[in-house]
Parts: structure tokens; C-alpha cells; sequence
């Protein structure tokens, strides 16, 4: 069963070599992630797995010791999802390989796993996933990656569009909550919209709580960039 989980975004700019200059205007940003990893830790899970939204290339699952990099975005960085080689040669998509980064500041050791999520992935679809992910061991956790909308300024990826600070408010309010009936409820189509890419993982972690009365705390809230972001932590 989920024993406990933690919500971070996935921009690269959390990665000080990739933002260079910038790197300070996140700072409290990553230590809300460390905080929440935090959780985790103190949770002792007997598996610890990592949903992130990926691309068609990135996919499905990706076992412990798989490889990321940010190349793409300017810096020779590799990562490597927990400790050991993975069988396979999949690349991990950005937000698994930012979650790898995450996990690597903090020293993890435990059993991972991680699994990247389209986009589009129905609602229905997305709760089976979590509820099949609780129970593949007695203790549980997640580490869920995914930003809010990103069109909350002129000058956000999506441009300004009006509806995305009551969506980014209601998916702040129910990561805060722990409330799973919320996240199910969040409109598919308006996410999609809104370039929200945490709406599925999101949604997958709704799935896998179903059921196990947790209590969640929002340990961040922004949107620098115009994108939402935000730091929840679920015991």
C-alpha cells in the first residue's frame, strides 16, 4: 500500500548547472523538494517509484539504474536512477532525470523504479495505474513530478491565458489536502490547454491513495517563469 509521497515539479531550471545565473531564483523551491524527499526517507518504503510525464520516446517503465542526462538543455550532467546498471538502454525522459538528480542530492539507496506517464493519459487510466503501483509491495511510496499550468504570464511558455491561476489554485489546494477526488476531477482537456503537465502523474497518484486516509502539507506554491509549480509532501 502508499505509505507516503511527495510532489515536486520537473523544470530543469532546478538543476543550478542548468539555470547558471538564475540558479538562486529557485532556491526555495529545491529545498521544499529536499524537505519532501524528507518524507519519503523517514517513510521507509520497500519501493520507492518515480512517475514523471514523458514524451512517446520516454514511456512506460524505467528500471533502477537507468541514465538521464541534460544535454538538451545546454549542460553536460549525467544521472543515473538509484544505484546499479539497468538492463535496458531507454534513456529516462526530463522529469525522471531531474527526479534521478533529486534523489541523488539526498543519497537514496532503497529499491527504485521509475515510469513515465503521456500527457494524455485518461483520468480512469491514470488511477488504475496508481492503484496497480500500491500494491506492488507492503510499503509504497512515490515521488511524483509535474508542473501546474504554464500560461499564468505574457511571457509564460503558453502565453497569459485566464483560467490558468483558478486551475493552478485548485491543484494546490488539493496536493496540499491529500484530497484524490479533486486531483480525479481536474478537466483532462483544460489541462492539456494549459500545457499542465503534472495533471497525470497527478492523477496517478490520486489512484494509488485511494483508500489510504493520508494527510498532505504544501510545502511550496509558485510560478516564476509563469508556470505552476508547487511541493507537497503525503504521509
Amino acid at each position: 500500500m502508499l505509505v507516503a509521497a511527495a510532489v515536486c515539479p520537473c523544470p530543469p531550471l532546478l538543476v543550478p548547472e542548468v539555470a547558471a545565473g538564475a540558479a538562486p531564483e529557485l532556491d526555495v523551491a529545491r529545498r521544499a523538494c529536499a524537505d519532501a524527499l524528507g518524507v519519503l526517507a523517514a517513510a521507509r518504503p520497500d519501493l520507492l517509484v518515480v512517475v514523471g510525464p514523458a514524451g512517446p520516446e520516454g514511456r512506460g517503465p524505467h528500471p533502477q539504474g537507468s541514465r538521464g542526462d541534460f544535454r538538451g538543455f545546454g549542460v553536460d550532467l549525467q544521472v543515473r536512477l538509484g544505484n546499479g546498471e539497468a538492463a535496458s538502454e531507454g534513456a529516462l525522459p526530463p522529469s525522471l532525470s531531474l527526479a534521478a538528480w533529486l534523489l541523488g542530492r539526498t543519497g537514496w539507496s532503497g529499491p527504485l523504479e521509475g515510469l513515465g506517464v503521456g500527457e494524455d493519459l485518461p483520468a480512469a487510466r491514470c488511477a488504475e495505474t496508481g492503484r496497480e503501483l500500491a500494491g506492488r509491495a507492503d510499503r509504497v511510496a512515490l515521488l511524483v513530478m509535474g508542473d501546474g499550468s504554464a500560461c499564468r504570464t505574457l511571457k509564460a511558455p503558453g502565453y497569459l491565458d485566464e483560467r490558468a491561476a483558478g486551475f493552478d489554485a485548485e491543484a494546490a489546494r488539493a496536493l496540499g489536502a491529500a484530497d484524490t477526488a479533486a486531483l480525479l476531477a481536474l478537466d483532462e482537456e483544460l489541462a492539456y490547454g494549459l500545457k499542465a503537465a503534472g495533471r497525470a502523474p497527478w492523477q496517478v497518484l490520486a489512484g494509488a491513495a485511494d483508500g489510504a486516509g493520508m494527510a498532505g502539507q504544501l510545502l511550496y506554491e509558485g510560478a516564476p517563469y509563469g508556470v505552476g509549480y508547487f511541493v507537497a509532501a503525503w504521509t
